[in-house]
């Protein structure tokens, strides 16, 4: 057990996006028994981020959205609900030149939106200024050079100025940010998308980005259609869910709007869910 390691669920809003988008091939007759969709066919969804306190250092894993996007691309995804970024941190006890990593798993503006802030004079600076803010070599340049299906995802105003303030680094897969926090990247979703893994109590919490996006996607065929690779995911879901199932690992879900985390089980039927958690103090 890493006992100096404390981990803070750091809540930033809920948005919406279209049900058929976020289950793919599973249609909606099963789906919305899962997350039911409003008129529009839009199912809310957390974006639930992650606070890693170890020996002076204070990692937040991805941002949320942030709220410097205009009124009209607000209008799309309908962001609500009472929870921020600088809210949550500062109700744990924190401010923003506190944090001293910021790690996000992908560039995509629902995971990146917050990690940089527009001033009254319109500049566009890093939220967190005393922070080391990590992505990878390969999925920043895939992000900079959008392919036409990902293009609406990756807006350069949310991560462009972190590199032009200096304050950019990048890893490699497998790569530990410190002894027990390592990265290891995966395709499906994304190219070279970062999933988290933390020791913590006596096992592994694995943050799961949008590999997983939520309890509801356990199942095999449950895969978003913004997939880019949707078989590569099929396959790298089965990795991670049987590594869950037969080492009781942690999932932790960013979008599920109600369950924080789980541990997951081998069934006649394949992997199931086990027990579920609505916030981390529950476990």
């Amino acid at each position: 057990m890493n006992t100096n390691l404390q981990l803070h669920t750091i809540d930033t809003g809920f948005f919406k996006l279209d049900g058929g988008a976020m289950f793919g091939v599973v249609p909606r007759s099963i789906w919305q028994k899962i997350n039911s969709p409003d008129e529009r066919n839009l199912c809310t969804w957390a974006m639930r981020c992650l606070l890693v306190e170890s020996k002076g250092r204070l990692v937040l894993i991805d941002t949320g959205l942030g709220n410097k996007q205009s009124e009209k691309f607000f209008s799309y995804i309908e962001p609500h609900g009472t929870d921020t970024l600088l809210n949550s941190l500062q109700n744990k006890g924190f401010s923003p030149s506190d944090i001293t990593d910021v790690l996000l798993t992908h560039l995509h503006f629902d995971h990146c939106g917050g990690a940089v802030s527009k001033l009254a004079n319109g500049d566009l600076v890093p939220t967190f200024p005393n922070a080391t803010y990590w992505s990878n070599e390969a999925h920043w340049n895939w992000a900079m050079n959008p392919n036409e299906r990902e293009k609406a995802s990756f807006l350069k105003e949310n991560f462009v100025p972190i590199q032009e303030h200096g304050q950019l680094r990048f890893l490699t897969d497998g790569q530990e940010l410190f002894k027990g926090f390592k990265v290891q990247f995966v395709h499906g979703h994304t190219h070279a998308m970062m999933l988290p893994h933390i020791a913590y109590n006596d096992t592994t919490l694995v943050y799961l980005a949008d590999l997983i996006p939520s309890s509801g996607h356990i199942k095999m065929p449950y895969v978003m259609a913004y997939d880019v690779q949707p078989l590569a995911t099929l396959a790298e879901k089965f990795t991670y869910l049987n590594a869950a199932a037969n080492n009781k690992h942690i999932l932790f879900f960013e979008h599920d709007p109600q369950i924080a985390c789980a541990t997951v089980k081998h069934t006649e039927r394949g992997i199931a869910l086990a027990a579920t958690y609505q916030s981390l103090s529950m476990l």
